[in-house]
């Protein structure tokens, strides 16, 4: 096998003067690194200062042919330290935080010195060298972090609370570091190490002492920083040759009380406190979004007034309110005569929508670990999950009200290379034992491929692209700022879709919009248009999640009709960006509706401009004289805020007006980009538009002289 080399790359390493730091710096410059060999040259307690400990290891570097140089900053001083890598070598790749000095007392005893040196020098002097390196990390789109606790830190030891304190406070700052980092590449790991060292001597057996030499840890360190280790946000313990990864694990836990509307006593903790310290079966709380979910599970039991029992997160109870509460989350508006009957308990045809079905599935697929546990070998947490693809069928018409149960079964695993595909499938259940639902999930697991699975599943219910052809019918409807918020309230409470500082740790700006809910408003268009919003007529449902929406973004569905089965695309119309793909509704019978509906929350949200168009087509319509005399087709891209959110056509070739991008086939001759307020302007002759052009508040593309000829127009905005 390639050995493992470091050649071009710049570890620091400190506290390297002698121990654990020493055996590191002579390894990583062994393999090729040039090494910052940093070290205060203090005693084990932290006092004194010296430049021969540095000097002594940079020597021996030298004299086996390595390249290092000697830094005697203090770790507090973290940046002095980066500072000498970058001046000696250019650069920084690795930081391995060893420092590290003791002030053993019993905890009565420790003074406030005792405390404040103790976490200066390790837990501060970690995150201030980290720091210093973390900008030229992120700049190059690489580094690797090593952190130093202790067996004392993961599981404390008498007269060491201040050391424990601060090593414990080191796992926690790599795990918030491996999350952060993992988008910029920047891996962090925690190295809990056993050896023979000064601040061991005295402390270990003579005999143990003896047999746990630095050498024996060094590998495991420089393995975990080299760039072909996946590793991160682990904490790993390792002495005398031997390693192993330790977790924080979960108990199955119960509930204390039965509903969210109940309160519990210290006697019901008590009675149940058997079941709380259960360790039986016991998860790995691998990240934080794990452990919120779990949290999140637990209230959907309590909201559904679920036994009180960790086994019946597949059981999910629902009324009307749950009902109106979905179809509100979706988009349903009482602006809409026919969406009533999802909004009002007492209407005479009072329905659930039929998408409903997808949520006691997603609750029960969120409640357990079927995913997390379904790829050999490889660990991740929630955060690197992402929705694929779903499909939902109808078996047996739903109630309005029903205590349902969903059994998970992962049907494949496929191996993708960069990530894995985990196919779920879950039938849901009605009270009578009746199969109401089938529900498929595909969950895309970032970094959990390339375990040797197979590349392709026969087992996953196939999206479909729609027919090469213009679409038959197109539905736009704006969702609501609030959407996400509202939404999340039917069981996906994951806070990436409200909370905006999880949400820039997932890499999004802003919190998103749950693909479900995308799908919800996707699934009534089609029902709008070709069923004639009878819910009844729904059988099935499969789409493919291509990207995020922002809430208060405006969806268009174009949709194409082929039998029973209607294909459609949604995409944003303020990005154009296609979200949902390869998506079908499958009805029991169409009924084509050719009503035209408009929604009021669109209506109240119009743009000024729209104004304009309308006037243009009046005028258009009044004088058809006028498209012989201008004969070009014009896009105009509407901004506000120097953002385009909307777009329009104008064919004056035949005529047509509308709002979009040209149609299939037709060839735009002029791009005209505007500001709202501008283009109102301009339409009431108040700004110039050679003199908006030279501004730049009006901007042309492709044949400008052509746009000249809107002048004979005199288009005026309709009031």
């Amino acid at each position: 096998m390639a050995e493992l080399r470091f050649d071009g790359r710049v570890v620091i390493v400190t506290g390297a003067g002698a121990g654990l730091g020493r055996a590191y710096a002579l390894l990583f410059a062994a393999r090729g690194a040039s090494v910052v060999v940093n070290d205060l040259g203090s005693g084990k307690a932290g006092d004194g200062t010296s430049t021969k400990a540095a000097d002594t290891v940079v020597q021996e570097i030298k004299a086996k042919g390595g390249i290092a140089a000697p830094d005697y900053n203090s770790v507090v001083d973290g940046e002095k330290i980066v500072q000498t890598a970058l001046d000696n070598f250019g650069r920084i790749d690795v930081v391995v935080n060893n420092a590290g000095i003791l002030r053993d007392r019993s905890f009565a005893r420790i003074s406030n010195n005792d405390w404040d040196i103790i976490h200066d020098v390790h837990l501060k002097g970690a995150f201030k060298v980290t720091q210093a390196a973390w900008p030229h990390f992120r700049k190059q789109n690489y580094g690797r972090v090593i952190v130093t606790s202790s067996n004392a830190g993961i599981l404390g030891n008498f007269g060491q609370a201040n050391y424990s304190a601060a090593k414990m406070g080191l796992v926690g700052l790599s795990n918030t570091l491996a999350i952060e980092g993992r988008k910029n590449n920047i891996h962090s790991n925690v190295i809990v190490p056993t050896a023979a060292s000064r601040l061991t001597e005295g402390i270990l057996p003579p005999d143990l002492f003896n047999e746990l030499k630095p050498e024996l840890i060094a590998p495991v360190v420089v393995w975990l920083c080299h760039e072909s280790c996946e590793e991160n946000g682990s904490i790993i313990d390792s002495s005398a040759g031997y390693a192993a990864k330790v977790q924080i694990f979960r108990g199955s836990g119960t509930l204390l009380r039965q509903k969210i509307t109940d309160s519990f006593t210290p006697e019901d903790v008590r009675d149940k406190w058997s079941k709380v310290t259960d360790m039986t079966n016991p998860t790995p709380s691998g990240s934080i979004e794990e452990s919120t979910f779990a949290l999140m599970s637990q209230l959907d039991l309590l909201k559904s007034g679920a036994p009180s029992s960790s086994e019946a997160a597949d059981e999910f109870s629902y009324g009307f309110k749950e009902a109106i509460l979905y179809a509100i989350g979706i988009g349903s508006s009482v602006s809409v005569t026919s969406d009533l009957k999802y909004l009002f308990e007492s209407h005479e045809n009072f329905s659930l929508f039929p998408t409903f079905a997808i949520i006691p599935a997603t609750i029960a697929i969120l409640s357990s670990d079927h995913i997390a546990k379904a790829i050999p070998n490889k660990n991740f947490d929630l955060s690197q999950v992402l929705h694929g693809e779903q499909y939902l069928e109808i078996l047996s018409p739903l109630s309005t009200e029903s205590k349902l149960k969903t059994e998970l079964t992962v049907v494949d695993v496929v191996d993708k290379g960069k990530g894995a595909v985990v196919v779920v499938d879950a039938y849901t259940y009605d009270s009578s034992g009746e199969k109401v639902a089938y529900n498929q999930l595909a969950a895309f697991v970032v970094g959990a491929g390339n375990f040797g699975g197979p590349k392709q599943s026969n087992k996953i219910k196939e999206f479909q692209n729609p027919p090469a052809r213009s679409p038959d019918h197109s539905f736009v409807d704006k969702t609501l700022i609030d959407q996400a918020a509202i939404y999340r309230l039917s069981g996906d409470l994951n806070p990436l879709h409200i909370d905006p500082n999880f949400s820039i740790l997932a890499g999004h700006k802003i919190p998103i919009l749950h693909g479900l809910c995308s799908l919800g408003y996707a699934v009534r268009s089609v029902l709008y248009k070709y069923a004639d919003n009878d819910p009844s007529l729904f059988k099935a449902v499969k789409v493919r999640f291509a990207k995020p929406v922002i809430p208060g973004q405006t969806l268009k569905t174009d949709m194409w009709k082929v039998g029973s089965r209607i294909f459609f695309q949604t995409s944003v119309v303020e990005t154009k960006q296609a979200v949902l793909t390869g998506g079908y509704v499958d009805l029991h019978s169409v009924q084509e509706s050719s009503a035209k509906l408009q929604l009021n929350r669109i209506n109240a949200e119009e743009l000024s401009s729209d104004l304009v168009f309308a006037g243009m087509l009046d005028r258009v319509k009044s004088d058809p004289s006028l498209l012989k005399k201008i004969n070009g087709v014009f896009l105009y891209n509407i901004t506000k805020d120097g953002k385009v959110v909307s777009t329009w056509t104008a064919d004056l070739k035949t005529g047509e007006i509308y709002k979009g991008n040209a149609k299939k086939g037709t060839k735009v001759d002029t791009t005209i980009t505007i500001d709202d307020s501008d283009m109102v302007d301009l339409a009431l002759g108040k700004l110039n538009p050679q003199l908006a052009f030279v501004k730049g508040k009006l901007k042309l593309k492709g044949n400008i002289l052509l746009a000249q000829k809107l002048k004979s127009l005199s288009v005026e905005p309709k009031l």
